[in-house]
């Protein structure tokens, strides 16, 4: 049985070119068995008539406050009552924004404040739109919220550019509801209403406007870690450092982050609220004095540059956890790995340690797979064979469920 059977869904469309993908997006939902109810804004109706939608999802399709024939009320406090998702797709930058800012000059933004499910919002706008710093900080503001964004793609757009900004195909969005809504009764007794920090990926260091100190750091081991715990109901909030890799699972709130500093600061914003903390991430443990702010030019001196330790995250957690929460760390040695890792977990006030070694083949940055090792804080050490990070981050998350019971 499909997991969108008997459930109800609010489908709003704005107005974007795009609203012509929301006559695929209720066949598919009306035919996975869902009950489908769309409110348009008024210039949606520009792009697409409120006539095929209602015709698809067999309900008047809702636009103004109030029916001006008959007087009849929209209740956007029932409506949003009513749903079990709400998605809006497409979203633009305008409905985004008012979204961040609590304004609701419309039926479908105020059903929006009014609403008690979980929120997906499908952006489409032009690249230049999708990349604005007030976009994105409209992004960021409606994740902190409790919103699912489900990411713009990269193809041609309305405006004959070529970039991000493209919503993301029909198929793929009721997709990701449906794995959405599956893995909420799946998980449930496991992380069910537990949410959990994880950082992933490297840090970047600026030197100059060109160059920076980094590492290796993929970011696979951490984003597989969020996705298994995902998959078991957690809500996840990744940080992750500059990396190609995007998370799906819509339980993962996405945050981006490039320097150590700025890792740092996003991981104490939220740790207060985290049942979990888990430092996946390859963090720069230096960071320059002075960032250059012009490109250095080549010289025939030397060029000297000096570093200042970073903020240890975990050690920062550490001081400020509580009984009730846990925290991972992650070590990467090169020598006397088991002495090193395990020093780390009285030193950071951690529950328990994974450790790699370089000189494990297979294992490390950039690899798919890994080889790791679970100290915890009685000294007690599990190895555990080479592994797809798949295969790893099951493991790693049997420990953490252990450990949260």
């Amino acid at each position: 049985m499909s997991p969108l059977k008997g459930k109800n869904i609010i489908l709003g469309v704005t107005g974007s070119i795009a609203a012509y993908k929301a006559a695929l997006i209720i066949r598919l939902l009306v035919k996975e068995g869902a009950e489908v109810k769309v409110i348009m804004t008024p210039y949606a109706k520009e792009f697409i008539t409120p006539l095929t939608l209602a015709t698809l999802s067999q309900h008047p399709v809702l636009i103004d406050f109030f029916n001006p024939e008959s007087g009849d009320w929209n209740s956007h406090i029932d409506l949003g009552l009513w749903a079990d998702i709400y998605l809006i797709a497409p979203a633009t930058a305008n409905s985004i924004a008012k979204m961040a800012n609590g304004i609701a000059d419309n039926l479908l933004l105020t059903t929006y404040l009014s609403a008690k499910c979980p929120v997906f919002i499908a952006p489409a706008m032009d690249i230049n739109m999708y990349k604005h710093p007030s976009t994105l900080k409209n992004i960021e503001t409606l994740v902190s919220y409790g919103n699912y964004f489900i990411e713009a793609t990269s193809g041609e757009l309305a405006s004959g550019l070529y970039g991000e900004g493209r919503m993301e195909e029909p198929e793929k969005i009721v997709e990701i509801i449906t794995g959405f809504l599956a893995s909420k009764k799946k998980a449930k007794g496991k992380l069910e209403n537990k949410k959990f920090i994880i950082t992933a990926g490297p840090t970047y260091e600026a030197l100059d406007p060109v160059r920076f100190i980094g590492n290796y750091s993929s970011g696979k081991m951490g984003l597989a870690i969020a996705d298994e715990i995902a998959e078991q109901g957690g809500q996840v909030i990744l940080v992750l450092g500059p990396s190609s890799l995007k998370p799906q699972h819509p339980n993962i709130q996405l945050h981006k982050v490039v320097s150590a500093q700025e890792m740092y600061e996003t991981c104490l914003k939220h740790f207060n609220k985290m049942d979990c903390a888990i430092l996946v991430a390859a963090v720069s443990d230096f960071t320059p004095e002075t960032t250059f702010k012009e490109k250095v030019k080549r010289g025939k001196d030397a060029l000297i540059i000096k570093l200042k330790p970073t903020k240890d995250i975990a050690e920062e957690l550490g001081k400020l956890k509580r009984k009730d929460q846990l925290l991972v760390g992650f070590a990467l040695e090169t020598q006397n790995e088991i002495k090193n890792a395990g020093s780390k977990i009285l030193k950071k006030n951690l529950d328990f340690i994974i450790l790699n070694s370089l000189k494990d083949g297979g294992a490390g940055f950039g690899y798919d797979t890994n080889k790791i090792t679970i100290i915890d804080k009685n000294n007690k050490i599990r190895k555990f064979g080479l592994k797809s990070k798949t295969e790893v981050a099951k493991d790693i998350v049997n420990k953490i469920i252990e450990e949260l019971n």
